[in-house]
């Protein structure tokens, strides 16, 4: 199984897509249990969400699911949020903090999981940034990202549908993130929020250097607003797709015109 599939644009804009993969590794699936092997913490089908929406934008999609490493944490283990409830670079439990695991993996496996997946990931999220870089003087970096609404262990009360994430503003210029922020308010029957519960996860943070001309921003949203429940089997509701894809089609167009203004 290839680690990543490549989409090639020639637009500024470059879509991470790290945890829509469901593949495992046979060992991984062995030592997953019942439980792990669900794969309950997938971005269930926002690949699809996101495809067509944006034509010369470049997509980067991680094939494996999460379980086996997640690609948007940081490599060397550090949490995310220190001090809140979280999932570490190899998760050793779901969202609601129970086991997924009869074996869990020891640090070397951990490491040769990051090596051969994370780092691959990575490395072709690096390569197509710098392509779209020098392409067109600047690249935006927006991450796909979904999750159950409600989930207790993580978070209190019920997200709101739409999450933008900047490392608190570190992440991008602040007319990116002024401008979907606008879009996200102006979306009528959807509930929005800047820099909450998440800012933006380990890929935003590291690629996300407006200085250099690379400008990320994270997009997680409520699974509620595209599939028909947030529970298996985690079914694409087409009828809200239709009413929500139009909303992230217009991010993504703004995102691409504003490009060309970021140069310098």
């Amino acid at each position: 199984m290839t680690p990543v599939t490549v989409t090639r644009g020639g637009g500024p804009v470059v879509l991470g897509i790290p945890h829509a993969g469901t593949w495992l590794p046979e060992d991984v699936a062995a030592a997953l249990n019942d439980r792990g092997r669900a794969l309950a913490d997938t971005d269930w089908n926002v690949d699809r969400l996101y495809e067509g929406l944006l034509p010369g934008a470049t997509t980067v999609r991680a094939s494996f699911h999460r379980y086996v490493v997640d690609a948007n944490r940081d490599p060397s283990g550090a949490s995310l949020y220190p001090g809140q409830n979280t999932t570490g670079l190899v998760p050793l439990t779901d969202f609601d903090g129970a086991p997924i695991w009869h074996r869990p993996p020891d640090a070397a496996r951990i490491e040769s999981r990051r090596a051969a997946w994370h780092a691959a990931y990575h490395a072709a999220l690096a390569e197509e940034i710098d392509r779209v870089r020098a392409s067109h003087g600047v690249a935006i970096l927006y991450d796909c990202h979904s999750i159950r609404s409600r989930i207790p262990h993580l978070f209190e009360g019920r997200l709101p549908n739409f999450n933008i994430g900047t490392n608190d503003g570190g992440s991008c210029a602040p007319g990116i993130e002024a401008a979907v922020a606008e879009i996200c308010a102006g979306a009528e029957g959807y509930s929005t929020m800047t820099n909450g519960r998440f800012k933006g996860g380990w890929t935003t943070r590291q690629y996300g250097q407006p200085g250099d001309g690379i400008h990320a921003i994270q997009m997680e949203l409520a699974q509620s607003t595209y599939l028909a429940d947030e529970a298996a089997p985690w079914s694409y509701d087409g009828v809200k797709a239709a009413r929500l894809r139009p909303i992230l089609q217009n991010i993504l167009e703004t995102l691409a015109d504003m490009a060309p203004r970021l140069k310098g």
